[in-house]
This record gives C-alpha cells, structure tokens and sequence, in this order.
C-alpha cells in the first residue's frame, strides 16, 4: 500500500473485529483513501461500498474492492506488466515537472513513470486490468519516491529509495467484487441504500488530501495540469470545489453530523483523533444523536513521521519546533444494544 497520512494499518485488525463481531454482511467505507479498510472488510466476506472523492483513490477501489482476485488471470496481468516494463524511457510531464521543477523521482524513474503511464493509455484504455496495472504504477513509484510520504514537499537530498530502480509489481488482490463510488460522502449517504456496517474516517483538520497527494490524483488523471509553487500543486486545487467542509472548523461538525445521522446503517463506526477540530465528548455527542449506546476505544499511537524533522526555511533554517511523537487514534463504535452485546470486550476500551 502507499504511505498515506491517517492511514489505519495498525487498527485496521480491531476495525475488522468490529465488522465480524457485528455479523455485518454490507459494509460502506466512506472516506476509503488507501481502501486499507475496505479490503479488511472484503477479506473478512462483507460486499464493500467504498467511497472517495480522490481519483487516485477511486483506481485504488476498482482495483482492491471491485475485482474479485478469483476473476483475474495471474499470467495475464504478468504479461502487461512485463510489457509496460520493456518500453522505453520517455522524458514526459512526470520527468518535466516532478522530477526536474521539483524532485519528488529521480529522473531515470521519472522516465519510466512517464513511458508507463502512456503505455496503459495506449493499450489498456478500458477492461479489468486498467485499474489493476495503474496501482501497480501508483504503487511502484511511491516505493521510489523522495519524501516523507505527504506531497506537500520533498527531501532536499535524495531519499535512499529514490536512488533503486523503479519496478512494477502485481498488486495483492482479495476476494469478493464490491464497489468503487467516486463521490462526495455526504452525496452518498444521501442516495445509498441501507449497510450493516458504515466506517468513516474522515479528514478532521485543515490538512486536504487533495494537495496531499496531488501527485497520485495527477498520475491517474494524466490530465498534465498546469501547476504553482515549489511543490507544484496542481492549479486546481485552488479550486473552492476541490476543497472538503471537513478541512474547515466552522463547516467540519455540521458536516460529521450529517453523514453520522443519514448514513442508513446498523453500525456506525468513526475514526478520529485528538488532533482534529472536535474534542472527542462532542464526536461523542455527534454518535449518541443516533439513538443508540456508543462505545469508545482510544489507541496511543506514533504520530506521523514529518512531526520529527521540524520545520525549515527555505534557505535549510530550522524555525520551528518538532510537534509531540504520540497522538491518540479513537474508535467510536454506534449500535443497538442487541449488537453493542455482541461485540468483544477490547483491551482499548475507555469509559466516557
């Protein structure tokens, strides 16, 4: 999977508990990112709905979430790799922008993402393995990349990985063939039918996803946007439409409110930190608006790993101070008695 900020690697195994112990047959992801959870979700048997506004996020889904592993043809998806991997370097927007304005690749892998990109466009403009050969892309060149996994900057010298030749790999797809919906979560919940199981996890301060990972959304739109700043963002994301209510204070609870009470779901189930806009007594109060008993479970974690570098001027001037190295990631799980019963005591519970 690719380094993602918020990313649930380490609760994904609790989430996946919750989803099993609730007997969940259907399950929505609404803010699916990476679609960590939502292949938790499908290898556990649920028919997933995952959610996202990203392109990059929707590639992701149709390849993890949509494509069921017993449907593909292992040899055929070989075959288009080794294909893409025998074109020829091509000096292309990735090298232009990424790797000579900026320096997020090297340009000897800047070339190859270039000629991939083209080569998948060229010969696999639709069909089943398009969204499968553009993660393995997305995948391949994060593995290289020269940051420190937001694409909001990059190293001044080359990260280590940067330097290994970029290779393509086959992603590890899971079982069962659920959904990929590139939309807005408040737009879903309005027009989806009833799950078992609904999991939110969305953005909760003024940091976007968008120019986040303007790279990724990039890659797949292939779109060679104008751009700005050292970072070169696309141009878009100054945008109002390519900005979430969830990145503003003033709009992000009103906003959570709405998806938590209209999502048609047995079990909700939020994601959220002690970093974000709201205290965790108001995302509290925001779940029992449901009518149903909450339960809280609170994991100490390591924050992300920018925290620890600092913050430098342009000139390499260090002027600013290092954020702490813990945050607390919590679980609010939303259901009837009836379930709340059936769910096992964790070890992270916590009385509020």
């Amino acid at each position: 999977m690719i380094k993602y900020l918020g990313s649930k690697r380490r609760l994904v195994g609790e989430i996946g508990d919750l989803l099993t112990a609730t007997d969940a047959a259907t399950a929505v992801d609404l803010f699916t990112g990476t679609t960590r959870v939502a292949q938790e979700f499908c290898r556990r048997g649920a028919q997933v709905t995952a959610v996202d506004v990203a392109a990059y996020s929707e590639v992701l889904a149709q390849c993890y979430v949509e494509t069921d592993v017993a449907s593909i043809e292992p040899a055929e998806v070989a075959e288009a790799l080794r294909r893409l991997s025998q074109l020829p370097d091509r000096r292309g927007y990735v090298t232009e922008v990424f790797a000579e304005q900026a320096r997020y690749f090297h340009p000897d892998n800047a070339r190859r993402i270039d000629a991939i990109r083209d080569g998948i466009d060229a010969w696999y403009p639709d069909g089943p393995l398009r969204p499968i050969l553009l993660t393995s892309l997305l995948e391949a060149a994060d593995a290289v990349d020269s940051t420190v996994g937001l694409q909001m900057a990059f190293l001044k010298e080359w990260a280590p990985r940067a330097l290994r030749p970029l290779r393509l790999r086959p992603p590890v797809l899971v079982p069962g063939s659920g959904r990929a919906l590139r939309c807005d979560a408040l737009e879903a919940v309005r027009t989806m039918g009833p799950v078992d199981l609904a999991y939110l996890d969305p953005p909760y301060n003024q940091h976007r996803y968008y120019t986040n990972y303007h790279v990724w959304e990039t890659l797949v739109r292939w779109d060679a946007p104008a751009h700005y700043g050292v970072a070169c963002k696309r141009e878009d994301a100054r945008d109002p439409a390519t900005k979430s209510a969830f990145n503003y204070r003033s709009r992000m609870p009103q906003a959570l409110a709405e998806v938590i009470t209209q999502v048609r779901a047995t079990t909700v189930v939020v994601s959220f930190s002690n970093e974000g806009f709201l205290p965790l007594a108001e995302v509290l109060e925001l779940c029992e608006a449901r009518g149903h008993p909450v339960r809280v479970l609170a994991h100490d974690t390591r924050r992300y790993i920018g925290s620890a570098i600092g913050v430098y001027s342009p000139g390499g001037v260090k002027v600013g101070t290092q954020g702490p190295s813990r945050n607390v990631e919590y679980l609010l799980v939303s259901a009837p008695e009836e379930v709340q019963e059936r769910l096992p005591r964790f070890a992270s519970q916590i009385s509020c």
